[in-house]
């Protein structure tokens, strides 16, 4: 039976109005919202940036850390624009999407009819709320020359150990993008203090809730990690590509591999992360979850100066050997069936890298390729989490490099909350002749707290491994510099995370030379 106009109208405010949002009567279900509290708590983000456009992100939120965010079981119609000032004076591209109960009223806008290589400006609206306003630059058209390039590097990011003050300084750099290697939010319950190599001490803030499970856990995490101003102005001033690591699912996961838990229970886990990961990053739809699959190994270019291969370190990779075990090494690691990349995306990126006509061919990436000698005394020992830990599939890599004679390549990686420079060899303990690649590893936003100029094993590194030459244990981020002549590494660390506005400096810069491969201090 049908209710009456007054009763239904009636039903659904109620409804809706407990969480905060009303629907108005106009269209139905899409009908423009009226809310009670901010939705757009949550910033804004663009990402993954093409000649002819860019992903813009946001998610509906009005209370962000409460069951059911304060949104209503209903899609609600965002209306978006970008403009060539910051202003949106001069809309240039404008439409309606709907975000959508199902993806947790996030909204993924891929906007193309762009031109190349400008700045842009975008923000979103729904009913009589506005966002803050984002930027972002669409990529040079294909093949273009371009003469310089600056991009960061960023990652880590442990909410609980620190402040983002890294954020708020690398907003203000003027960057063409930013890559972030993944460790986007951590997984683990509250906790007041943290032990790290410096003993324990007191966390500056905390997590809500304990160990993310649910989807509702990682929605909530995510949450509380966006919420933070710093890391919004960071997102709003440059596009971002993003990739993610362990710490986006639980610590040291790989595959269907977490210690003590059944693959197929694990894997409703990541399943529940992967959805979460979607909804609060700037990804394409080419990315979209399927069950706990996602495509996020991805090629991006700029002009001829850049190709970017983005990578997955994690979801196909094979167990870790040694049972993970620290600086050690076994049998396993010399296992001819590891894999670390997976065969399907290890002969794509061996296609992209032959195929490249650019000045630089990066491999942005997770884990360390450095096989860095961990172990005090004769005997050497490994981080088994890092392509270390999986001799074969580092030594096809290493070895096509050098056999296929590709030139200039750059490998971006994380993981370690330390920077480092250095070099890639075939063979890194008989380091002779040229290498094949350089490796740079940006330090952590936040995760491990204060850091040190240096841990007493960051010098052991350096003396044991000569082909490692720079290590420092601060907090900070990366700028890249990069012309046809030249790659610049620029090493940002700031005094401490402990407290807000830590002072940042530029620790270090390393560069290698087109053609050469050495890194040296510039």
């Amino acid at each position: 039976m049908r209710l009456p106009d007054s009763v239904s109208r009636r039903g659904l405010m109620l409804a809706l109005g407990a969480g905060g949002v009303v629907l108005g009567s106009g269209r139905g279900a899409l009908a423009d919202p009226v809310f009670a509290e901010y939705p757009f708590q949550l910033g804004v983000a663009a990402g993954d940036p093409t000649p002819d456009g860019f992903v813009i992100w946001t998610r509906l939120a009005p209370r962000p850390l409460e069951p059911g965010y304060g949104m209503p079981s209903a899609p609600v119609p965002v209306k978006w624009e970008v403009g060539t000032d910051r202003g949106l004076s001069n809309v240039v591209r404008r439409g309606e999407a709907v975000a959508r109960p199902e993806l947790g009223h996030a909204v993924h806008v891929e906007v193309e009819g762009l031109e190349p290589g400008r700045e842009y400006f975008y923000r979103f609206t729904a009913g009589a709320e506005r966002a803050a306003t984002g930027r972002a630059k669409t990529a040079p058209a294909a093949g273009a020359a371009v003469a310089r390039s600056r991009f960061g590097v960023v990652g880590c990011q442990a909410y609980e150990q620190g402040f983002y003050t890294a954020h708020r300084r690398i907003a203000g750099e003027d960057l063409d993008f930013v890559y972030c290697y993944g460790d986007y939010i951590y997984e683990g319950r509250s906790s007041r203090t943290y032990t790290g190599s410096g003993g324990t001490v007191e966390n500056p803030r905390q997590h809500v809730g304990g160990e993310t499970y649910s989807l509702d856990d990682y929605r909530r995490r995510y949450a509380q990690y966006k919420m933070d101003a710093d890391l919004q102005a960071s997102h709003a001033a440059a596009a971002w590509f993003v990739t993610w690591d362990d710490h986006e699912v639980a610590n040291n996961w790989v595959s269907s591999f977490d210690d003590g838990v059944p693959p197929e229970v694990f894997l409703l886990r990541r399943q529940a992360a992967a959805q979460a990961f979607y909804e609060h990053m700037p990804l394409r739809r080419s990315a979209f979850p399927r069950g706990a699959e996602m495509q996020l190994y991805r090629h991006a270019a700029w002009g001829d100066l850049l190709d970017l291969n983005l990578l997955d370190t994690r979801s196909h990779r094979s167990d870790q050997p040694c049972d993970d075990r620290w600086a050690t090494t076994c049998a396993g690691v010399t296992d001819p069936a590891a894999q670390v990349l997976g065969e399907a995306q290890e002969q794509w990126l061996y296609r992209n890298l032959e195929r490249s006509r650019a000045r630089w061919k990066v491999l942005a990436q997770q884990v360390m390729v450095m096989d860095l000698d961990r172990r005090e005394g004769p005997e050497p020992g490994y981080n088994l989490d890092s392509w270390a830990g999986y001799r074969i599939p580092r030594q096809r890599l290493l070895d096509r490099l050098r056999d296929r004679r590709i030139a200039n390549t750059i490998v971006l990686t994380g993981d370690e909350h330390q920077n480092y420079a250095g070099e890639l060899y075939v063979d890194s303990r008989n380091p002779e002749g040229a290498p094949v690649a350089a490796e740079f590893v940006t330090t952590s936003i936040s995760s491990s707290g204060d850091g040190v100029d240096q841990r007493p094993d960051g010098r052991r590194y350096l003396a044991d491994n000569p082909f490692l030459k720079f290590n420092n244990a601060q907090r900070g981020y990366v700028v890249c510099d990069v012309t046809p002549e030249a790659w610049r590494t620029e090493f940002k660390v700031l005094d401490k995370v402990s407290e807000r506005n830590g002072t940042l400096t530029t620790r270090a810069v390393y560069a290698v030379e087109a053609g050469d491969g050495r890194v040296v201090p510039a």
